[in-house]
């Protein structure tokens, strides 16, 4: 089996939000956001729009699968977070082993209001299930992926 690494830089970043420096990290793709998306299924479709992640929630992927199937459901962890920047949206990255990366920018409010995601949603089964759940969409048919990207931080 051919594998294939993705890097995806993050570049930090000092935006101006609310009257305040807020330190950020800036992803080094644009990604299409989906408005108040139920599940997994429904994300993606808007233009790309450049992604600035304030923080990081790691989850297990038992946790992350919970929070895919039902992302209108109240989440303390957002409460105060997100918003709309610089042509640009603050978001929460979510990440969990085996799972997409999702970029969650709920507008100061406990429900993931702005969802983009970095891979597909695994298909139930099947050998193009593995080789599609890590690629940006649309990018599929072009790439056999077969493990997750990786992030790489730039220096300032």
């Amino acid at each position: 089996m051919t594998t294939l690494t993705l890097t995806i830089e993050r570049t930090p970043r000092t935006l101006h939000f609310g009257g305040a420096a807020l330190a950020v990290e800036e992803l080094g793709v644009r990604l299409p956001f989906s408005r108040k998306p139920v599940d997994l299924s429904e994300v993606g479709g808007s233009g790309p729009t450049t992604i600035y992640i304030t923080h990081t929630n790691t989850l297990t992927p038992l946790e992350f699968d919970a929070f895919a199937r039902d992302l209108l459901r109240p989440r303390p962890w957002l409460v105060g977070k997100g918003g709309s920047v610089e042509n640009g949206m603050l978001c929460v990255e979510v990440t969990a082993p085996g799972r997409p990366y999702l970029y969650v920018n709920p507008e100061g409010g406990n429900v993931a209001r702005y969802v983009a995601r970095l891979g597909r949603a695994p298909a139930k089964s099947g050998r193009k299930a593995a080789e599609n759940a890590w690629l940006p969409p649309g990018t599929a048919r072009y790439w056999g992926c077969h493990t997750p990207p990786t992030t790489r931080r730039r220096k300032p």
